[in-house]
């Protein structure tokens, strides 16, 4: 599968935001590639890793965020969403519930309701130990300008984390023991 083929026809091959989005990709498939080696887990579809940590970002394309380059119509907190149904399309859906799963530590449907999130009411939350690596991986990188090449500290995903809730710290917390710094 050529994800970067994937990923362009749905930025546009000479966009910022493709550039912005294949490049934060790339840093958390190394990073989730490199945890699940770790693991030495022969279940582990490393392959899967690779290619969904690839894509987990791709439904960014609709959403209005000017500060990467996209002008969808929809809020970017719909980005899971949107790329869960492209992927769907693509016929990957394997990959596909890694977009819609890996929003923070995922998304409960208590977090839905109680946030007020313009999101269908269904638990989002990574199933399976590929999400969980993709999204724990994601959590160390952001796609803003000046912080993109910046991996983030512990106490720092922490800090972002506590505004959303102690129970979403507490799954990092998790993960941390599970899968390493």
């Amino acid at each position: 599968m050529n994800v970067e083929h994937i990923l362009t026809r749905h930025f546009g091959e000479e966009t910022r935001a493709c550039a912005i989005v294949l490049e934060h990709s790339r840093m958390v498939a190394d990073k989730a590639l490199r945890i699940a080696r770790t693991l030495n887990d022969p279940d582990l579809d490393l392959r899967f890793i690779e290619e969904a940590a690839l894509l987990h970002d791709i439904g960014v394309c609709g959403t209005d965020s000017p500060g990467i380059g996209c002008s969808g119509d929809s809020p970017y907190i719909l980005h899971g969403i949107i790329g869960r149904e492209i992927l769907e399309a693509e016929g990957l859906p394997r990959h596909a519930m890694v977009c819609e799963r890996h929003i923070g530590v995922g998304l409960t449907v208590d977090d839905i309701v109680r946030q007020g999130l313009p999101l269908p009411l269904r638990e989002m939350v990574p199933v399976t130990r590929e999400e969980r690596i993709i999204c724990y991986a994601d959590l160390f990188f952001s796609k803003k300008g000046n912080s993109l090449n910046h991996e983030k500290s512990p106490p720092e995903i922490r800090k972002g984390l506590i505004r959303h809730g102690e129970h979403r710290v507490a799954i990092f917390e998790q993960w941390l023991l599970e899968f390493g710094d």
